[in-house]
């Protein structure tokens, strides 16, 4: 099966993992044209895509979108990292939009603030995760500024009276699926971190091999270990549910109002490699 053309992506993680994206929205202007397109990939068969189109500010536009939660038991995430981004290479997306749940580190955040980071820290185990041997990446500015501005004008717009959006904060990478320990958590509030969460690295270091932008918009749904309180399954729960048509309504606005060229030199950070 060919992989269908789209300029944009959409991957999902556990703040939409409860709804059924973008249908459940009842958006206008929204159409999806394909469901349940799975591909092979060099890495094995990839998780199931959907391709939807979306009328917007600046015209019409196709965009794959991918939950990476539930993911299939045999298959890890750096596996299932670069069976998603080999998809989006071949589709020839230029720009991926994110979201995800994550722990507040810094102690003056609260439970279902708004966070789009610029910036993080990698402690996870899945740094080798690159699709090909030929790029020497440069990290410089490794959130997209251009698709930054329009999640935190999407976020303010949509997320209700009462929301709190930062438009920056420092994104700890770690490994799942257990949570840090409050030593851990320490040690990141020490080295900068706001936030502590599972998904954005290998994600920005893949989209940057594919020559696409990537920013991300992330819910915090527990205070990390040590942080404020003890976190409650049943909040987790609650806001995981209850706050999922929100970040999907936000995505649906960033994605809308996404210029149709690109004003940014991500494209330009990744350079031939030197090593063989």
């Amino acid at each position: 099966m060919p992989v269908p053309h789209a300029s944009l992506a959409f991957i999902g993680g556990s703040s939409t993992y409860s709804i059924n994206f973008p249908e459940a929205l009842d958006a206008p202007g929204v159409r999806v044209r394909k469901r349940d397109l799975v591909f092979p990939t060099p890495f094995g068969d990839s998780p199931p895509f959907k391709l939807f189109e979306l009328s917007g500010e600046n015209g019409g536009v196709s965009v794959l979108t991918v939950r990476m939660h539930g993911w299939r038991p045999s298959t890890t995430r750096r596996e299932a990292s670069r069976q998603v981004f080999w998809v989006l290479r071949e589709a020839g997306v230029t720009r991926v939009l994110a979201e995800g749940g994550v722990g507040a580190v810094n102690h003056l955040l609260a439970l279902r603030d708004l966070l789009v980071a610029n910036d993080y820290l990698d402690f996870s185990l899945r740094r080798d995760v690159s699709l090909t041997s030929d790029y020497l990446l440069s990290m410089r500015r490794p959130l997209c500024p251009e698709i930054r501005g329009v999640l935190v004008s999407a976020a303010k717009r949509e997320g209700g009276a009462d929301s709190r959006v930062f438009d920056r904060g420092v994104y700890a990478v770690t490994d799942g699926r257990h949570f840090e320990s409050p030593a851990e958590v320490n040690v990141l509030a020490r080295l900068g971190a706001d936030m502590v969460g599972q998904s954005l690295a290998p994600e920005v270091y893949l989209a940057r091999e594919i020559g696409a932008c990537y920013a991300r918009v992330d819910l915090v749904v527990n205070y990390a270990e040590g942080v404020v309180r003890d976190w409650e399954h049943g909040e987790l729960k609650e806001i995981f549910y209850g706050d999922a048509r929100r970040i999907g309504r936000i995505i649906l606005t960033a994605l809308r109002q996404l210029p149709l060229g690109r004003n940014c030199e991500c494209a330009q950070l990744r350079y031939p490699t030197l090593l063989k």
